[in-house]
């Protein structure tokens, strides 16, 4: 008996369909961007201007400590992250004019009249290395809504609107009042239990 031959299947041209099907879901799947943060930076320094040093007096600092077991150090103390917002707008606002809070200048502002703020607060946010981002992100949101709720009040007592209702230049005398000025030092080692 003479033994026959099988047919083979012709796959030369499998290759060809499979990556045409591969090219097509590549470009017809939408794929989830990481978000970051939105922020203006400065703009670069220019090259030949002298660096000064700049002292901050201790009283216009509010240092926010995140260590590597994602616990919130707030000037000093232990702190709920749901807590951090009310702390961050009493310390920007000093509304007692509390000696250790940051110092309150009252100034005639165009557009706005006479205005009492503190110019010179800074928020310093230090994060150790291990830190979750999730955490790092829950403090910067806080912070950003604290200077949100903030500028919503304040343009609510000036002009009886939100701040997002406003028109640009009443946003800008705002932000000169309320200025968002949260500085990130660079990531460190906390340790778990400071």
């Amino acid at each position: 008996m003479a033994s026959r031959k099988v047919p083979a299947i012709n796959a030369s041209s499998m290759a060809d369909i499979s990556f045409l099907l591969l090219i097509f879901f590549l470009i017809t799947t939408s794929m989830d961007v990481s978000q970051g943060l939105a922020r203006r930076l400065p703009a670069p320094p220019d090259p030949n201007q002298k660096v000064e040093e700049s002292e901050i007096n201790q009283r216009n600092l509010f240092v926010v400590k995140i260590n590597s077991a994602n616990q919130l150090l707030v000037q000093g103390e232990l702190m709920d992250v749901k807590q951090l917002r009310e702390k961050a707008k009493e310390f920007i606002e000093n509304p007692n004019d509390d000696a250790k809070l940051p110092k309150r200048f009252t100034e005639n502002i165009e557009g706005l009249g006479m205005v009492t703020y503190t110019p010179d607060h800074v928020i310093s946010v230090q994060n150790d290395v291990d830190t979750r981002y999730q955490s790092y992100l829950d403090v910067q949101n806080e912070l950003v809504a604290a200077y949100n709720e903030l500028r919503d009040e304040f343009s609510k007592r000036q002009w009886g609107k939100s701040f997002a209702d406003l028109d640009e230049d009443q946003q800008k005398l705002v932000q000169k009042v309320l200025p968002m000025k949260i500085s990130e030092a660079e990531p460190k080692n906390y340790g778990g239990n400071k």
